[in-house]
């Protein structure tokens, strides 16, 4: 269920809000995105800092609301039985999944996955979930991490959930961008509907002209 919830607010997060400054809610896509050219560095590091202050914010919430738990409430940290290279290893993988996903239905070349882009990359964080809540707590998310580690005071494992996901966004931006990314059509999506527009245009005179004729 906390896997399916985490993926519904991510869909539903996007789809309302994703016009507005594209919804990246996330320092890892925000880091693919800046690598991959698709924003300037200014607004990345603005992007991420504003991350940050919202997983402060939301953590406080969450812990002032849970203050009679003694455990520190929604810190991610790395299962006993792995090591800290295992955790990044599995961040790495979620981040890089995550981000593939996020260029793969937003691309702009890609007209027809726009529709399905808010469900597919809720559906990556959901399945992310599911596959890793119990090794490293499947953050994906290093600004999700960081506000729950400052509010808690536990800085356990904190580096995996930053140089994890952002280094695995990064290689999902650029291995996307220079081997998976969808060619422009734009031009000749002009020329077929001028070709279109020019055909149907003859075909109405040429029946105007035998009616006329008639």
């Amino acid at each position: 269920m906390i896997s399916l919830a985490a993926g519904l607010i991510v869909f539903i997060v996007v789809q309302s809000l994703g016009h507005v400054s594209g919804a990246h809610l996330n320092p890892a896509i925000t880091a693919g995105m800046l690598a991959a050219g698709n924003i300037t560095i200014i607004k990345g590091v603005l992007y991420i800092i504003v991350q940050c202050i919202g997983a402060i914010a939301g953590s406080a919430i969450v812990r002032a609301l849970t203050q009679d738990v003694k455990e520190a409430v929604g810190v991610t940290f790395v299962h006993d039985k792995l090591n800290e290279a295992h955790g990044f290893g599995v961040e790495y993988f979620l981040g890089f999944v995550l981000v593939l996903t996020v260029f793969g239905v937003c691309d702009v070349n890609r007209p027809e996955a726009k529709p399905a882009a808010a469900l597919a990359i809720g559906m990556a964080v959901a399945m992310g979930h599911v596959a890793a809540i119990g090794l490293t707590g499947a953050s994906m998310n290093p600004a999700r991490s960081f506000g729950a580690a400052l509010i808690n005071g536990n800085w356990i494992n904190h580096w995996v959930y930053w140089v994890g996901p952002i280094a695995g966004g990064v290689s999902a931006a650029l291995l996307y961008k220079h081997a998976f990314s969808a060619p422009s059509l734009g031009p000749v999506k002009i020329i077929e509907r001028y070709t279109t527009v020019s055909a149907d245009e003859k075909e109405l005179k040429r029946l105007g002209g035998t009616k006329n004729d008639v």
